[in-house]
């Protein structure tokens, strides 16, 4: 039996990051995992600095990644973006393509998002991140989250709470 394609969509720093390893080795008994460097789906060069990289998101990257991430996939997808990652995967879900399953990992600008994708969803956020949503906004979007305590942005790059985001999928 063929397996469920799932998309690993990276942080803002893209790359091949060694974190990213502790997911793969976890879904690919039960997937088709295919990881997408976001930074090559916006078209930006990972060696400016990290401002610079942002900004670039935001004035257009994202909307590059989200056109090229449509152009790429054409079936059933899950999929689990981290930070920015997440961003282009809800408004990519938006914007048409066929997600059964979105799980975001401190998506931060998904505070910014007024409308869900028609998907499940779970997002998952440090207590110690200071830019996650708020509770309203998640009661107004009636999304669940998961608060993941003593953790900061980076939470997804610790291979204990890889094993916890991965849960959800198994």
């Amino acid at each position: 039996m063929k397996k469920p394609r799932l998309l690993l969509l990276s942080d803002l720093f893209g790359g091949n990051p060694e974190w990213i390893q502790n997911y793969i080795e976890i879904l690919e008994s039960k997937f088709d995992v295919q990881y997408y460097d976001v930074l090559k789906l916006a078209h930006i060069d990972s060696l400016i600095n990290e401002k610079e990289i942002h900004n670039q998101f935001l004035n257009g990257g994202i909307e590059k990644a989200v056109i090229n991430l449509l152009n790429s996939e054409k079936d059933n997808v899950t999929i689990l973006g981290f930070s920015i990652g997440g961003t282009i995967a809800w408004k990519t879900s938006l914007r048409g393509l066929k997600v059964t399953e979105l799980v975001a990992v401190s998506s931060t600008r998904l505070r910014f998002e007024t409308e869900a994708p028609a998907c499940k969803i779970k997002l998952y956020f440090g207590d110690k991140d200071l830019n996650a949503p708020d509770d309203n906004w998640f009661l107004d979007l009636k999304i669940s989250n998961r608060i993941i305590g003593n953790q900061d942005h980076l939470l997804y790059q610790e291979k204990e709470n890889a094993s916890l985001i991965c849960s959800n999928f198994l």
